[in-house]
């Protein structure tokens, strides 16, 4: 079989690897995905896509520079997607040195190892809009000033910040998409996006009672995984390397998304109470409640992206909308519950 390029992908179990993966086979791509060694492989989302046979998998650590020189020189890659990472931003204050030597210090050791290997590979950084923290303007762009309020945007805000000084340093395809919320229903369970999906099906379906959620006021720019990996590969595909904001333009807070979830399945809740006493009531029944101990030592508030860059040199927009992402990812959850 003739492929037309060739690529590798950290992080490709992922939601957005396992999306990217699809995509980069639909085109006619060779893919390699780079894995940890585990005593479990974590499969879910590629035998999901239904392309766990079809990628090419190298056990590697991004702690582990030598791993990622010989990933390199088996997959020989024209692209290089780094998508892994410590992502759980509530963890990161929990193992703070850990999302360093991987969210951070990996992309420097990925870089030297392109650089080593084959400095012309084009190279895709995920950055995050949690960089963008406590916000100096709304909506955020390409030139917002960064704000981190969490050791894994600090970790994300050195990795953008070398990856654009392996470009400007060495002359090498460095990209990095500012990603803002992206879902789908191949996020992970820990992420609220997903426990809200999951947890509003399992209600419905009388599996539990009671959903428990941290700050219901914080809003975010959600979108589409599967759209937004798109804008990944289009970055790579410009004549010339440079930094895109990947958003919707939209912001909702998780109170929103929790009623949308439970609106698809046709449930109209209530509010009671006030700050961390409110509660989500249905039929008389509380069904959402405020837990402290899921609030961040420092909160982000408020994010909204203006990806009129995305849009005009990458000619890329969002498809999916707030309510229909609600609705994919709650009515995949109902169905594997049921």
């Amino acid at each position: 079989m003739i492929f037309l390029k060739r690529a590798l992908i950290t992080g490709i179990t992922g939601q957005d690897g396992s999306y990217l993966a699809e995509l980069l086979l639909e085109k006619g791509y060779e893919v390699y995905g780079l894995v940890r060694r585990t005593s479990v492989p974590n499969m879910r989302n590629l035998k999901e896509a239904k392309i766990v046979e079809k990628v090419k998998l190298l056990v590697g650590d991004l702690t582990d520079q030598m791993s990622l020189i010989r990933a390199l020189e088996k997959s020989e890659p024209d692209e290089v997607y780094n998508l892994a990472a410590q992502s759980f931003v509530k963890a990161s204050w929990e193992i703070p040195t850990n999302t360093w030597d991987v969210t951070a210090k990996g992309v420097v050791l990925l870089l030297e190892a392109i650089k080593l290997v084959n400095p012309k590979i084009k190279f895709y950084q995920a950055s995050s809009s949690e960089m963008f923290g406590k916000v100096a303007e709304i909506p955020q762009n390409e030139k917002t000033p960064f704000h981190p309020r969490s050791p894994y945007a600090c970790a994300k805000v050195f990795a953008h910040h070398i990856t654009v000084n392996f470009r400007e340093s060495y002359g090498m395809f460095c990209c990095c998409g500012i990603l803002f919320n992206h879902e789908s229903p191949r996020r992970g369970i820990e992420f609220v996006t997903r426990k809200i999906t999951d947890g509003v099906a399992r209600i419905k379906l009388g599996l539990i009672d009671c959903l428990y959620l941290g700050n219901l006021e914080a809003k975010r720019d959600w979108g589409y995984a599967k759209d937004y990996v798109k804008a990944m590969w289009l970055m790579l595909q410009q004549d010339e390397p440079d930094d895109y904001v990947v958003a919707t333009g939209e912001t909702h807070s998780v109170k929103e998304f929790v009623e949308e979830a439970f609106r698809v399945l046709g449930i109209e809740i209530s509010w009671k109470g006030k700050g961390i006493e409110e509660i989500g009531f249905w039929k008389d029944k509380p069904v959402v409640k405020i837990d402290p101990k899921f609030f961040r030592p420092a909160e982000v508030y408020f994010l909204q992206g203006d990806a009129s860059k995305a849009k005009e040199k990458l000619n890329w927009s969002p498809e999916v909308k707030f309510k229909d992402l609600v609705k994919i990812m709650v009515d995949a959850d109902l169905k594997r519950l049921s």
